[in-house]
């Protein structure tokens, strides 16, 4: 009886990493499922916002550069949890466009207020009765303005002079102290009519009568006790600005324009003679300045 013996035969296969049973692509898959979730969510957030609430959002990103140039304060002072942040813009943003809009409501409120006080002080004023015709007073974007004008027979500043005439200097200064009842600063400005008038001197001219006039009822204001530095600027603007535009020659094209500015309308005034802007940026506040709308005009009575 033979003896058979048995060969075991290994056989050995080399592994294959991957393959179709690999994890990379899952990770890969992952990321990219990651990306479009985030994707979608800053698409949705921004259909949802307002622009103001976009602009602010873009700001805030913006603030810690800006904070780091202007050595302002240290994104390390921060309350926030991350870092350079703050709070949420969305709210943060939302918050302050309310906030303004208070503000701006409640200035024109007291705005529209001055102008029935205004209104009742001119009824009711025995110096003030007489002129009513000439005494304009209405709300523009800038403010509330009181408009005093020339009429044919009854000017407010003797001819080709800055000088006030009686009556154009009691109603001044009636209407100074009343102006100090609200904080807003004026601006004053001096027009005059298209009529050529001429007294040999070329240097002197509407540009000049009307910054003249203009500066002569800032102080009569003053001078009745209105607060000097509620002046934020005098200005003169000739026959630039017509009020009656289809007849430049009109007496009551020949004025003086108070406007009780707006906070909106003030700050941006302070902002162009703090050099924040360019129109302006180098007039000092309160100072007499000839506008240069248009091409100077000859002196008119």
């Amino acid at each position: 009886m033979s003896t058979e013996k048995h060969r075991v035969i290994v056989k050995r296969v080399a592994a294959h990493g991957g393959g179709g049973h690999g994890g990379g692509w899952k990770i890969a898959y992952a990321d990219f499922m990651t990306a479009m979730m985030a994707f979608f969510l800053v698409m949705w957030l921004l259909s949802s916002s307002s622009p103001k609430q976009r602009e602010g959002i873009a700001e805030h990103f913006r603030m810690p550069l800006k904070v780091a140039l202007s050595g302002g304060e240290k994104s390390s002072t921060s309350i926030s949890v991350v870092p350079g942040g703050g709070m949420d813009p969305s709210t943060r943003i939302e918050g302050e466009v309310q906030r303004a809009d208070a503000e701006e409501d409640a200035d024109a409120q007291r705005l529209a207020s001055m102008k029935e006080r205004l209104d009742k002080l001119i009824e009711a004023s025995p110096v003030f009765r007489q002129f009513r015709s000439q005494i304009l007073i209405d709300i523009t974007t800038e403010g509330l303005r009181l408009q005093i004008v020339d009429s044919e027979n009854r000017p407010m500043f003797d001819l080709a002079s800055a000088q006030l005439v009686p009556h154009m200097r009691a109603i001044l200064r009636e209407i100074g102290p009343t102006l100090n009842e609200l904080p807003n600063k004026l601006t004053l400005s001096g027009h005059t009519d298209a009529i050529v008038y001429s007294n040999g001197d070329r240097s002197y001219g509407n540009w000049e009568l009307s910054a003249d006039r203009a500066n002569a009822s800032r102080r009569e204001l003053v001078m009745g006790g209105m607060a000097e530095h509620k002046v934020l600027r005098v200005v003169g603007l000739a026959d630039s600005m017509h009020l009656d535009r289809a007849n430049p020659r009109n007496p009551i094209n020949r004025r003086i324009s108070i406007i009780l500015l707006n906070q909106r309308t003030q700050q941006q005034i302070e902002r162009e003679n703090g050099g924040g802007g360019s129109v302006g940026a180098n007039w000092p506040a309160g100072s007499v300045k000839v506008s240069a709308h248009g091409s100077p005009a000859s002196i008119h009575p």
